[in-house]
């Protein structure tokens, strides 16, 4: 049995984001889908994401996670 790693995508309300470009987005690993999100995440943002989660065969490991870009002087 192999492993599905998944993202859900939410606005800044915590409702669901759906469509482009949050479709097609199964993974075999971890690895994988957090790779494909840190490539992503502006275009997500853009889209209207505020936030993911991350999940493996439908359990949540951790999320919501915020995309908004840190601001000046919060390190």
């Amino acid at each position: 049995m192999s492993e599905r790693w998944t993202w859900d995508f939410l606005d800044a309300a915590g409702a669901s984001v759906e469509g482009e470009p949050t479709t097609a987005t199964e993974f075999p690993t971890q690895g994988d889908a957090e790779s494909w999100l840190g490539e992503t995440w502006p275009e997500l943002h853009g889209a209207g994401v505020a936030a993911v989660t991350l999940r493996r065969d439908g359990a949540e490991v951790y999320g919501p996670m915020s995309l908004e870009p840190p601001t000046e002087g919060s390190w």
